[in-house]
């Protein structure tokens, strides 16, 4: 089986972060963004995944390349010269996707983090003996999304409604599919939006149905979605009642520890944080609800939260970050900062507070 994965393009909504590495390499959850796609794809026998992408594709492939083998998976970029929104990468990649063999591929949104029900959705789509097959999952307030209007029963997709003023269901699209090899038939290479173009065309021919997702599911393409994210991804590990967890005295709630990081004395960690390899934690730390990146130093008695330190950075002591700071790679903080919402471009050094939201270049 082949699946393709809607990489796209610079990953603004991310900066600073995606300055230094294409979005797909952004760890989340101490693991590059598209390696929690391409290990779950793996998993349910998927031999090639194809990435569509237009922005640092030889970046990625060579990132990629040690996990080819590791996973003995296929992994190949089909470059876009032009934005081709949501549709168009199909037709561009449609040589790549189509091997004679008439098996659905798989197709998902690089941004979207959940438990990838891959099994489960091949069997519900050999089921239906429609056409294609898209995940749903439920929200609390439809109004700001397309929502999906499908028979409970069955699956079968009715109709899709653009941001609703009135309650007409609260399932939208999750970004995952599963399409026969005939629904490129409908694509033209150019830009298309599979979504609004695609999926209205095939509902109307009764050929299209919706699987509501069991579990979390999160877009993570900006930071406030990343952060949260992040919280429904280690409350899963916890409901599996994950080895990966760390325990101990100084922590609290749901973190991630590599292996290689040093934590200090009197510290306390969590709920909701994420530490990656060879980061060093000082003495007296107060972390919660952040992710610290490779390589990271926290000075003693520092407190972070709601935030992400990017790559090499280092945050001074007695320091204070919270309220969605982000640091680029290799920001230096000094001691006694106050950080509330910076976002902070690579390379930087910190030495006067940031007292409201503002974007330090």
């Amino acid at each position: 089986m082949k699946a393709l994965i809607l990489v796209g393009g610079f990953g603004t909504r991310l900066r600073p972060l995606t300055l230094s590495v294409p979005k797909p390499l952004v760890e989340f959850a101490n693991k590059p963004m598209i390696l929690h796609q391409i290990e779950a794809l793996k998993a349910v026998g998927v031999t090639e995944v194809i990435l569509a992408i237009n922005y640092q594709p030889e970046v990625v492939l060579n990132f990629l390349k040690e996990f080819e083998a590791k996973l003995g998976i296929t992994i190949s970029c089909s470059q876009e010269k032009e934005p081709l929104g949501t549709a168009g990468p199909l037709a561009l990649a449609g040589d790549k996707l189509i091997d004679g063999s008439g098996e659905p591929f798989f197709v998902l949104n690089s941004d979207v983090i959940c438990e990838y029900p891959f099994k489960e959705m091949f069997e519900f789509h050999r089921g239906h003996g429609g056409e294609a097959s898209i995940m749903v999952t439920k929200v609390d307030e439809p109004s700001k999304y397309g929502v999906v209007v499908m028979e409970e029963t069955t699956g079968k997709v009715d109709k899709f409604v653009e941001k609703p003023k009135l309650f007409v269901g609260n399932k939208i699209n999750a970004g995952i599919y599963l399409l026969n090899p005939s629904v490129l038939d409908r694509i033209e290479l150019k830009p298309t939006s599979i979504e609004k173009e695609i999926f209205p065309k095939i509902a109307a021919e009764e050929k299209l149905y919706a699987m509501v997702l069991p579990g979390f599911w999160m877009d993570i393409g900006q930071p406030r979605d990343y952060i949260e994210g992040l919280r429904l991804y280690l409350d899963a590990l916890r409901k599996k009642s994950s080895t990966k967890l760390a325990t101990g005295p100084h922590i609290v709630g749901n973190v991630l520890v590599d292996e290689s990081a040093k934590i200090g004395e009197g510290c306390l960690i969590g709920p909701d944080v994420a530490i990656g390899p060879g980061c060093v934690v000082e003495a007296g730390v107060r972390l919660s609800r952040c992710t610290v990146m490779r390589g990271v130093r926290i000075k003693q008695h520092t407190c972070i939260s709601s935030s992400i330190i990017g790559w090499h950075s280092t945050v001074g002591q007695w320091a204070r970050v919270e309220n969605m700071t982000i640091l680029g790679e290799d920001v230096h903080v000094c001691d006694e900062i106050y950080s509330n919402g910076g976002v902070i471009l690579p390379h930087k050094e910190i030495k006067s507070s940031i007292l409201k939201p503002e974007i330090v270049m």
